[in-house]
């Protein structure tokens, strides 16, 4: 029996740019950061979660170079499929900043049938949803 989802991933173009993003703008935390010769294992969680998020490169050993290239024209677009969503205690706080810092925004907040939340876009075109869910 399956207990828990441990890692997801996403993948970006440049791991430091992603850190920059993801800890120095989003405020998560390196959970690991380990050189495997051909790969750089990069992990990043909110602080206090135990789940991470795998900043994974396309290329080796996961890809071949050529489909490392062909990710990368779909990352670029938008078009990865990776997404993620993340919980707040002030949406509309949280949004004021990220749009100020100059994140690219694809939804402002918006009420949902679930709760309030908005999307936003990394550097790399993956898709975010940061919100908060309505109780019960």
């Amino acid at each position: 029996m399956l207990l828990r989802n441990n890692i997801s991933s996403i993948f970006v173009l440049d791991q430091d740019q992603a850190l920059d993003f993801y800890v120095g703008l989003l405020g998560l935390e390196v959970s690991a950061d380990l050189n495997f010769g051909p790969m750089r294992w990069l992990t990043v969680r909110v602080p206090g979660d135990a789940k991470e998020i795998l900043l994974e490169r396309p290329g080796a050993p996961a890809i071949d170079d050529a489909t490392a290239e062909q990710v990368r024209e779909l990352v670029t677009k938008g078009a990865g499929g990776g997404w993620l969503a993340f919980t707040t205690d002030d949406v509309d706080g949280t949004f004021e900043r990220l749009e100020a810092a100059g994140v690219d925004v694809t939804q402002e907040p918006t009420d949902q049938p679930y709760g309030r939340d908005f999307g936003i876009r990394d550097p790399f075109g993956n898709h975010l949803r940061i919100g908060s869910v309505y109780a019960g």
